[in-house]
């Protein structure tokens, strides 16, 4: 039977959480309260679709967010990608989360990114299919909200035609509909975070300590 929220949407986020960071965590928790989310289910990719394998290994990455995500009620884990046989492309994944015995085909499924993600959607593998499928949350910097100008055209287009004022409005349909939120900026990066351990130098305050202390403990990311 298919799972559901109460009548709330449920987040999806995704990624490669190499490693996962207050960034994320922080991202998905104010898109939770600004977005009405019953939920949120991390999706940590196990073989990503669009960039250089990672160093550490998807179960070591599933571990990390697995760790950084205990505690809170309102997030959950998807370990399905893990083990995948194939790149972990969005698409595939929404085709499987939307089947019967998962999630189901009416329950309203919201993918939430950055607005960098966003304006790269256009290389995403099917990505028209994308909102057929889900809506799409976009957070940006407060401040500079997403200029529909400075996006690839054929994004552009599909942005004004989609895109709502109103995040209660996520509850009504399934799929198709933009939003956009402001989110507190954290200047936290994956990329900064591995040079800092590959020169033996300290993550602390960036990722939570149960994460670094799994990081030192398996010296994931140690200097070569």
């Amino acid at each position: 039977m298919p799972e559901t929220s109460g009548g709330k949407p449920i987040g999806l986020f995704g990624g490669t959480f190499d490693p996962i960071h207050f960034g994320h965590l922080r991202l998905a928790e104010e898109a939770a309260e600004h977005l009405g989310l019953a939920r949120i289910r991390w999706i940590p990719a196990g073989q990503p679709g669009h960039r250089e394998a990672p160093r550490v290994t998807s179960a070591q990455r599933l571990e990390m967010v697995r760790l950084a995500i205990a505690g809170n009620p309102r997030f959950e884990l998807d370990a399905s990608e893990v083990d995948a046989d194939r790149p972990s492309y969005t698409v595939p994944t929404l085709e499987r989360l939307r089947r019967v015995e998962n999630l189901g085909a009416s329950l309203p499924l919201v993918l939430l990114v950055g607005a960098d993600a966003f304006a790269g959607l256009p290389d995403w593998h099917r990505w028209p299919e994308l909102f057929d499928l889900a809506h799409i949350a976009v957070a940006h910097r407060p401040g500079f909200p997403i200029d529909a100008a400075s996006l690839p055209s054929a994004l552009a287009a599909i942005y004004r035609q989609r895109h709502g004022a109103s995040p209660a409005a996520l509850a009504d349909t399934a799929a198709g509909s933009i939003v956009t939120f402001a989110m507190t900026q954290l200047d936290i990066s994956a990329t900064k975070i591995r040079t800092l351990l590959i020169n033996d130098r300290s993550p602390r305050y960036l990722l939570p300590d149960a994460v670094i202390a799994y990081i030192q403990g398996t010296r994931l990311y140690s200097p070569p």
